[in-house]
């Protein structure tokens, strides 16, 4: 079934996130960063080569208790990742535009864990005149939003 509007948007209605980046998606940071700011508990995950300051490495280094994971990676499978996040207890999972492959889908349909892919999180996250707000902007005129 097609996710709605209030699907994508509905997805943000959660308090403890993880963020799963390699550095190679500029908005994961930003979503990470946004969520922090209004009071969400988020766990960065950064499996690039010099993860930040702070982050996890490992995606198994996650707390339990997990309710929304965000995957932006193009390095490696994101499909890998989702038994794990399942594990710990992500009950949803967003997969950035242009990092969902046909792998990552099918395993979040074998774990039945509800997933939304092929969009960008800051679309949904960002606020006020920005790039962000321009791109929501553009979205719901083309009926993408």
């Amino acid at each position: 079934m097609e996710p709605t509007a209030s699907d994508w948007e509905n997805f943000w209605n959660a308090n403890t996130f993880a963020v799963i980046t390699d550095n190679t998606k500029p908005a994961m940071k930003w979503a990470a960063s946004e969520l922090k700011k209004q009071g969400r508990k988020v766990y960065v995950v950064d499996l690039s080569d010099k993860p930040d300051s702070g982050s996890l490495k490992h995606v198994s280094e996650l707390p339990s208790g997990i309710d929304r994971a965000i995957i932006g990676i193009t390095k490696s499978e994101p499909g890998d990742l989702i038994p794990i996040l399942k594990e710990k207890g992500a009950k949803k999972v967003w997969i950035h535009w242009k990092t969902e492959t046909e792998k990552a889908l099918t395993a979040c349909e074998e774990e039945n864990l509800e997933y939304l892919a092929g969009r960008c999180p800051m679309m949904y996250l960002g606020s006020g005149l920005s790039i962000h707000g321009l791109h929501r902007t553009i979205a719901k005129m083309t009926g993408k939003y």
